[in-house]
């Protein structure tokens, strides 16, 4: 009689943060990867993403992607410009999305290193970049898609099935059975109620279950006949003074969640009629994909996808003399514009401009992670260093979180009760206050073990 050899699971990016997603599965002899997220907020977790990886990454076989955001396959092309040369299994709309979110982010870090060397304000000599854009063209060759439900096989009886989390476009949960055992991974989950997507799905079981606690530790509001009505009365009484709107938006997702309530409020009469601009190459390229008909399958039924652009008033801004114009709008407006914590992007040089000035809002919609601008400023921060220097903070900054596409507690619980078998362990990652929290209400509400795990941390699959 022979015995399987035991599977492993290693957690190497994504405990005690919501970024930085890795989690590196041992099975049989091989190596396999879910997530590879960037490390982002505060610097002891940027540094991370310079660290020597953990493993080979020419011995890793296979990478299996979640969803396109940043903190879940931000680290893929440093892994390719390492030695990857594995294959990338994910959605197709995960695919395209991917491709635009590495590009901007290979653009944002070759830019930040030539303003650093420029500005005299980095430690090193020659600042470089993580990765660049030609290993952003070398990392897509190596994606492979996945349809959802489809059994992949990829061998050594190892199998890995998506299914929709709801989250963003592509968005998966993925279950993956070794021949030692089975291991479900929620990748980030979506609320039951999400505005343009069709609702999350529920994976079969496994004994062993990874969760993101992002909102582990809260609920999101609860529906009123006027939702975020913080959010729009922000709006008319910044409009009232003459002043502007500066969102800081994730590209992906939550702009279009964003374009469907606004206008929403346009036509109910709730904010005035003033221009929307969607200051966000990324932006403007994953409103692409959203509408792309090929993609009609996950939107929530009877959302037509064109109704995403068919917003009064709305612009795009692709030009970056355009988009330096709206630093000192003529008159109010709203402007969505990349990252939603104010990490890079042209956001911040649209916060630089207009922050000294107390006639304008900054609006956020979203969580918002240690370390990040956007986490400074909703906690109330006077100045912020940006470019080199201090700006002060005189506008009025709003967080309407309820805008969030992250499940939050009640939601995360009732996906677990509904997995059949229900899992042996708990593992809950991808989340910072939210990871504990959720741990003590698994243990006891369903009475099942429940583990935050640690930077680096080994266990088995199996008993």
């Amino acid at each position: 009689m022979t015995t399987s050899l035991p599977t492993s699971l290693t957690f190497l990016g994504g405990t005690g943060t919501v970024t930085g997603s890795k989690y590196l599965l041992e099975a049989g002899g091989r190596r396999l990867l879910v997530d590879a997220g960037l490390f982002q907020g505060d610097k002891d977790l940027r540094l991370r993403n310079w660290a020597a990886f953990p493993v080979d990454p020419s011995t890793i076989t296979d990478l299996l992607v979640t969803h396109a955001h940043l903190d879940h396959t931000g680290y893929l092309p440093r892994l390719v410009k390492l030695g990857f040369r594995g294959t990338i299994w994910a959605t197709p709309a995960t695919d395209r999305l991917t491709d635009i979110v590495l590009q901007d982010s290979a653009h944002l870090q070759e830019m930040d290193a030539k303003d650093a060397a420029r500005g005299g304000y980095s430690r090193h000599a020659t600042p470089e970049p993580l990765y660049t854009i030609d290993d952003v063209t070398r990392t897509m060759k190596l994606v492979r898609d996945v349809e959802f439900h489809a059994d992949l096989d990829l061998g050594g009886g190892i199998s890995a099935t998506w299914v929709r989390a709801g989250h963003i476009l592509g968005s998966g949960s993925i279950r993956v059975t070794t021949p030692a055992g089975e291991v479900v991974f929620s990748g980030d989950l979506g609320r039951h109620d999400h505005p343009v997507l069709r609702p999350r799905e529920i994976p079969h079981g496994a004994p062993t279950v990874l969760i993101e606690t992002t909102y582990g530790d809260r609920e999101h509001p609860e529906w009123s006949a006027a939702p975020h009505e913080e959010f729009a009365a922000a709006i008319r009484r910044t409009v009232k003074r003459g002043g502007s709107v500066l969102i800081p938006a994730f590209a992906v997702d939550r702009t279009e969640v964003l374009l469907v309530t606004l206008n929403d409020m346009k036509q109910s009469g709730r904010i005035p009629d003033i221009p929307i601009y969607i200051d966000s190459p990324m932006g403007v390229k994953a409103l692409d994909v959203y509408q792309d008909p090929s993609q009609a399958g996950e939107l929530r039924p009877g959302l037509d996808a064109a109704d995403l652009v068919r917003v009064p008033n709305l612009h795009e801004v692709t030009e970056v003399a355009d988009s330096i114009a709206l630093n000192n709008p003529l008159h109010p407006c709203l402007i969505l514009s990349s990252s939603g914590m104010a990490t890079g992007g042209r956001v911040v040089h649209h916060l630089e401009h207009m922050l000294p000035d107390p006639k304008h809002t900054i609006l956020f919609t979203g969580y918002q992670a240690s370390g990040t601008r956007g986490r400074s400023l909703v906690d109330g921060a006077k100045q912020l260093k940006m470019y080199g220097h201090y700006v002060p903070v005189r506008a009025e900054v709003v967080m309407d979180d309820g805008f969030s596409a992250h499940a939050d507690a009640s939601d995360l619980l009732d996906w677990l009760k509904a997995l059949d078998p229900a899992p042996q362990t708990v593992y809950c990652v991808h989340g910072e206050t939210g990871a504990p929290a959720l741990a003590q209400r698994i243990r006891d509400e369903l009475g099942l073990t429940a583990v935050v795990p640690t930077l680096g941390e080994k266990v088995l699959l199996g008993r």
